[in-house]
């Protein structure tokens, strides 16, 4: 063998972030499957009116298509830790990809709402178990001290896909058709489905593990978070308990909650192991994660909502304005790596949350003129925070822990997130609706006969719809009215953003009390550091 071969064979291999190219190409490609399972949770929101009228579904129907995508998914998310011990990585991410994709060409294709429903819970079923593999690579794969760069590329994607999905779906419904929701799927899901073929190598399956299958477990796990998922979904539309169905399945929760816990602390290889949360880090880094969950969720839902029912935007005007908080995200992704190396986490997260809270707060004085300029601020923040936010409580949850209980912590931690977000959505909505009714009460009260400036007003649209026809009294009652609805509409929006600042306040005030983190060694990086 020639002088050069052998100086060839013995050169070190290329590193990148202190792991060999070859693996940091392959989490790349990972973290790109990542972006799409997350990214569809809301693509379809800024789209479901054209869904609706393409599949000639009824308005109770619709809702369906977004929900069963959510239950399925947070069904999945716990159970991927032992699917990835049972699989490996590398089979479970391929799989995962591989349906995924399959499952989006059969969304687009659907013919009735039927189908549509049923292959989105596939989709996100199959989908759920890429995020958490994602987070789980992150921090075993890296070694300690490259956790600063490492942490904000996955704070970022599972930050900013759902925050730009609407901003997506509503491009590609307006200049395509809401089939391009799915099919846009399709090239990036084959390339990451070969992509971690051929690349991925981190781990060797377990086999036996799945002769031992909890399939018991599986199935209480199923019922209680499926059942919880859709009550907090629906509950909020239905009147709670008063609905039947919502009853029922509340009953299906709680029975399932207690044979769930009562089958995981008992059983020998359970399908979710709950002794993560012994670690003290892991269960104060997965509580905060549960309340960022609302903020992400939450007000990617919110400001959409207020934008469609009192400005009267498009999906496209609604997705332009809420990218402003996707460019703040990307812009801080830097910014919050940097501080991680030079702030103690608890004051990270103290200035993250401190963030949420000014930018809610600004929007407690919101009015039915309020657009682009006035959202503007309270986007950037709420943008800058979560980046500040997700960092470092990622980082305190599963930054110390054992390379051994990572799958599995991984997937406790990325459901506390789902849940708090769907927590969240259903106290705001019912917030929403209990003080618009309130609201509307009150008004109600101030434009009754008797009230001069109620009469002045009246009087004065009935004079400028006098020219139209004879009917400009009933005319003038009805655009009154309307006119109530929307002031009532938008108080009870600044009393949504009251008490999300109140919520992020008491967190900043908890933070003292939760201890510094430490790190657990070496073992933590994954490397030799």
């Amino acid at each position: 063998m020639s002088a050069t071969a052998t100086a060839g064979a013995d050169r070190p291999p290329l590193l990148v972030l202190g792991v060999p190219a070859r693996k940091f190409f392959a989490f790349i490609c990972m973290v790109f499957g990542m972006f799409m399972a997350i990214l569809d949770i809301q693509i379809v929101s800024a789209a479901l009116s054209e869904i609706q009228a393409g599949l000639s579904a009824s308005a109770d129907e619709i809702p369906w298509v977004q929900t069963s995508y959510l239950i399925a998914e947070v069904i999945m998310i716990p159970l991927s830790g032992f699917l990835s011990r049972a699989l490996s990585t590398r089979w479970l991410f391929v799989i995962s990809a591989t349906g995924f994709t399959v499952m989006s060409v059969m969304c687009a294709t659907a013919s009735s709402i039927n189908e549509m429903i049923v292959y989105r819970a596939l989709q996100g079923f199959i989908g759920g178990g890429m995020i958490p593999t994602v987070f789980a690579t992150a921090f075993s794969a890296f070694p300690r001290d490259k956790q600063a760069v490492v942490s904000p590329i996955i704070g970022l994607v599972a930050t900013l896909a759902p925050t730009i999905g609407p901003t997506i779906g509503g491009y590609l419904t307006d200049l395509f058709s809401w089939h391009w929701l799915f099919l846009v799927n399709i090239v990036p899901g084959i390339f990451v489905a070969i992509s971690t073929f051929l690349l991925v190598d981190f781990d060797e399956p377990d086999l036996s593990l799945l002769d031992r299958f909890d399939w018991w477990g599986l199935l209480f796990m199923a019922g209680f978070l499926g059942s919880v998922e859709y009550v907090l979904e629906e509950g909020p539309a239905n009147d709670w308990f008063d609905d039947n169905v919502i009853l029922i399945f509340a009953i299906v929760a709680a029975f399932s909650c207690v044979a769930f816990f009562a089958r995981v602390l008992t059983a020998r290889d359970p399908v979710v192991d709950l002794r993560a949360f012994l670690d003290r880090n892991f269960a104060m880094g997965s509580g905060f994660s549960f309340v960022m969950g609302i903020g992400l969720y939450g007000l990617t839902y919110l400001y959409p909502v207020y934008l469609a029912r009192v400005r009267g935007y498009s999906a496209l005007m609604i997705g332009e304005t809420m990218f402003v908080s996707g460019l703040a995200m990307f812009m801080a992704a830097p910014l919050a790596g940097r501080l991680m190396t030079r702030l103690d986490p608890r004051a990270m997260m103290g200035l993250g949350f401190a963030g949420f809270a000014l930018g809610t707060w600004q929007v407690t004085y919101i009015t039915t003129d309020w657009d682009f300029w006035e959202l503007l601020v309270p986007q950037i923040l709420r943008g800058v925070s979560m980046m500040i936010c997700m960092v470092p409580i990622s980082n305190v949850a599963l930054g110390t822990l054992a390379p051994e209980t990572m799958k599995n912590a991984s997937g406790l931690f990325n459901l506390t997130r789902n849940l708090g977000g769907a927590v969240g959505l259903a106290i705001i909505n019912t917030v929403l609706n209990n003080r618009m009714d309130l609201h509307l009460s009150r008004l109600h009260e101030q434009v009754a006969w008797g009230h001069l400036p109620a009469e002045e007003t009246l009087a004065s649209i009935t004079a400028g719809m006098a020219a139209r026809g004879s009917d400009a009294s009933l005319a003038a009652l009805k655009q009154l009215a309307g006119i109530v609805r929307q002031q009532a509409l938008v108080m009870s929006f600044a009393d949504v953003f009251y008490t999300l600042t109140f919520l992020f306040l008491v967190l900043v005030l908890i933070l003292p009390v939760m201890k510094r983190p430490q790190a657990r060694g070496a073992a933590a990086g994954g490397g030799g550091h």
